[in-house]
């Protein structure tokens, strides 16, 4: 959610999370974060619930991309921010293996046991190392797995330049009543890591410079995204059940909309046995 728009953005999805106070401080920081950093533009992306604190998180991008290079910042007070390190393979891969709670303090250390096979030829054996991992470093694999499952964007909102960069679509007035009401018109708003190969009617019927990402009709289990109207059906709202606290909302007819998370930062494992 943009900062300028903090307040009303999140009354649009019933503005739980955050209190007058949080959205006041929020908003002042992020424009100056903005300014300070030399951003060109600087998001709420939301808050991570911890047992003894709570992370709050905003994003940042530079002029001329909106999807890849994305900065991320933390806060455990809505004023002063911490810049935290782009997301790596293995980062991710091993904040996945940590279960519970985040504990709310950036230099705490999980212990992480892994299984691996060391030695040649018959030799071969399975040894136990335990290593330590920080829940800082678990804050950045946590939230690179929301944006690649959860972050959502309505079609044509971006636009993909013959360069590859990706900017805001300035002819984007707004999905239609009837488009709005379609899982097909809302999009993973993450860089696509396999593209997925479509037949030649879906290709003619869809614009490369802004069908460049997988829609969320498709995603797997069936039924993992919920979408209600509210507001007098005046807005549209899609809350991911596989990330609970993922909401994203849009305006049909104006180019408004946006996404937060508020949630304690743990994937739902017994979605397939809800649906």
């Amino acid at each position: 959610m943009d900062a300028e728009s903090l307040q009303p953005s999140m009354e649009l999805v019933s503005g739980c999370g955050l209190s007058p106070e949080q959205s006041a401080a929020l908003r002042t920081s992020l424009l100056l974060l903005r300014r300070d950093m030399r951003l060109s533009c600087v998001f709420f992306w939301g808050k991570i619930l911890g047992v003894r604190g709570d992370y709050y998180i905003a994003q940042g991008t530079e002029e001329g991309e909106q999807l890849r290079g994305r900065r991320t910042f933390y806060s455990l007070n809505c004023l002063d921010w911490c810049l935290l390190p782009p997301p790596t393979d293995d980062v991710i891969r091993e904040a996945q293996l940590i279960k519970g709670r985040f504990i709310g303090d950036p230099a705490h250390e999980y212990e992480l046991t892994v299984h691996r096979k060391a030695g040649e030829g018959l030799a071969v054996f399975e040894e136990e190392v335990t290593n330590h991992f920080k829940e800082e470093s678990r804050l950045v694999g946590t939230i690179a797995l929301i944006d690649r499952e959860a972050a959502v964007a309505p079609r044509g909102a971006f636009v993909k330049n013959p360069l590859g960069q990706v900017n805001v679509n300035v002819s984007f007035r707004g999905l239609t009543v009837s488009e709005a009401k379609k899982l097909s018109s809302f999009l993973h708003f993450t860089p696509t890591l396999i593209p997925k190969k479509k037949s030649l009617l879906e290709k003619a019927d869809q614009d490369p410079a802004i069908d460049f990402l997988d829609s969320l009709e498709h995603d797997i289990p069936k039924g993992c995204w919920s979408l209600q109207w509210e507001q007098g059906s005046s807005v549209v709202v899609l809350r991911s059940l596989l990330w609970l606290g993922m909401t994203f909302y849009h305006v049909p007819l104006t180019p408004q909309h946006g996404y937060v998370y508020i949630g304690n930062g743990e994937r739902n494992i017994d979605l397939p046995f809800m649906i």
